[in-house]
């Protein structure tokens, strides 16, 4: 794991300048055309996430909370406005150099899971990790090391011989974010993470989340329940594609450049 350093944090505000930014987002519009109707699904966002902080993105229906997700994944590239991910600009790459930093630099947690049903957790959690290339690829020791690691981390390991149908609702999410955390990114994003489960299990989930960002993990989460967001340090909040609140919690946090 990257040792953790403890600082004194202050949240930037929009437009403001920090050297400690993990994401910067000036102006971002989003329109979807067809061939009748423009929809503006996001409104010149100005955003600052730091290094090692735990955001909720919330807001009703149709706000444009996934489609701002979708964004900051690299799964959708924005109309207008400027992306900083650990200060290099990404709002233009190329699909294959997307790809190529959502896969080193970006865990995914879904609301569906995502999980392949013929792959066991094993290899659920191993298979991003294949795709490196070059430079960044890692044996199958280090894949070994890296998935027993992860699936240890959510309490999975004496499932990873299992397959997606054999585990419940909870433990399917759980292998969900160890494959998340196992190619050790600098970013976390979650999309409803607890919107298929229960009460009881979407609790544990959120726990594992605050867990992770406890031990330096920088995560952003949407969600439409409150109490949920509850659990992230600070809660910006959409309506028709813009930022109407931005309620943040200042604190005293650790903070690291992945999470491993």
């Amino acid at each position: 794991m990257t040792n953790a350093t403890s600082t004194s944090t202050t949240y930037s505000t929009p437009g403001s300048t920090n050297g400690n930014s993990l994401i910067r987002l000036e102006g971002i519009r989003k329109v979807f055309y067809t061939d009748e109707v423009e929809t503006h699904a996001l409104s010149e966002i100005h955003l600052d996430v730091a290094r090692g902080e735990y955001l909720a993105i919330a807001g009703p229906s149709g706000c444009g909370k996934t489609t701002l997700l979708s964004i900051l994944g690299l799964l959708d590239t924005p109309t207008d406005g400027s992306y900083l991910l650990a200060g290099e600009p990404v709002a233009s790459l190329s699909a294959a150099d997307r790809a190529r930093v959502r896969n080193r630099q970006i865990g995914f947690i879904f609301q569906a899971f995502n999980l392949i049903g013929d792959l066991t957790v094993y290899e659920n959690v191993e298979l991003p990790l294949t795709y490196r290339t070059g430079e960044h690829a890692l044996d199958a020791a280090e894949r070994r090391r890296r998935v027993t690691a992860a699936l240890e981390r959510v309490g999975m390991a004496h499932r990873m011989k299992h397959y997606p149908a054999q585990l419940s609702g909870g433990q399917q999410q759980r292998v969900a974010v160890a494959r998340a955390v196992a190619g050790e990114p600098l970013l976390l994003l979650a999309d409803e993470p607890t919107g298929n489960l229960d009460s009881a299990n979407g609790e544990a989930v959120m726990e594992l989340l605050a867990e992770l960002h406890r031990s330096g993990a920088t995560i952003c989460m949407v969600t439409h329940d409150a109490r949920y967001a509850e659990h992230a340090q600070r809660t910006v909040r959409l309506f028709d594609g813009r930022v109407v609140e931005d309620q943040g919690k200042v604190t005293a946090g650790s903070h690291a450049t992945s999470v491993s």
